[in-house]
């Protein structure tokens, strides 16, 4: 049997024993598909492992423009784009698990929320809607602030709410620098959207805050 170019190892591993035997190295060699002159696509993988401190937590957040910034040899545009297509691509299977979850407490959706908004470098405002048999209709980003905070608008919420015929909904913002701690601001904005929901006979069952390091849920410590 010939022997398989350091490029096609990868891929021939993947036919032979399934894609669960290859190291994240040898994935991320297939989705870069050849190597340079002096390197395999294997060897041009570990370099960006190294890049991302071979954390691949780190390399899913990392946009097109940051892969580039690392100069790897052998990693241009059109293999940044690969990369982060493919990272965007685990993020949401890791998220549509919950979709279809019937929504009864906390644990049932901050892995959902997590899994869309943990790696996120900004404070991101979104909101979860659900129907009368609390099921998720769909997430919805409302607003995108900087690293330290960002702001929800009430009227833009409840119209989403309404277009959707939602019958309840789970407010949602990711802290980016981990901690979890509610601030005041937070507190004040999820009585505030509560009180204007109520008007509407539409139900806010939780406010999450999620990061890396895990969630907090308002509903649990009787905030809401």
């Amino acid at each position: 049997m010939k022997e398989w170019a350091a490029d096609d190892q990868p891929r021939e591993k993947l036919m032979r024993e399934g894609a669960h035997s290859l190291s994240v190295a040898e994935l991320l060699a297939i989705l870069i598909h050849n190597g340079t002159r002096d390197a395999s696509a294997l060897d041009v993988a570990k370099n960006m492992l190294l890049y991302a401190n071979n954390d691949l937590q780190q390399l899913a957040r990392m946009s097109v423009q940051e892969l580039l910034k690392g100069r790897i040899r052998g990693i241009g545009e059109a293999k940044s784009v690969t990369i982060a297509a493919a990272m965007e691509l685990g993020i949401r299977r890791k998220a549509a698990e919950h979709f279809r979850t019937k929504i009864q407490g906390s644990k049932d959706i901050a892995g959902y929320l997590q899994a869309r908004l943990e790696y996120r470098k900004q404070e991101v405002f979104a909101v979860v809607y659900l129907n009368r048999g609390n099921r998720i209709l769909s997430l919805e980003t409302i607003s995108e602030g900087g690293l330290t905070g960002t702001v929800a608008d009430p009227r833009i919420i409840l119209k989403k709410a309404l277009e959707q015929d939602a019958t309840s909904l789970v407010l949602c913002h990711n802290h980016p620098s981990g901690n979890l701690t509610p601030s005041k601001a937070d507190e004040q904005l999820t009585q505030k959207i509560k009180q204007a929901a109520a008007l509407m006979d539409i139900a806010v069952l939780d406010h999450i805050i999620v990061s890396q390091e895990g969630y907090f849920s308002f509903a649990d410590e009787g905030m809401i």
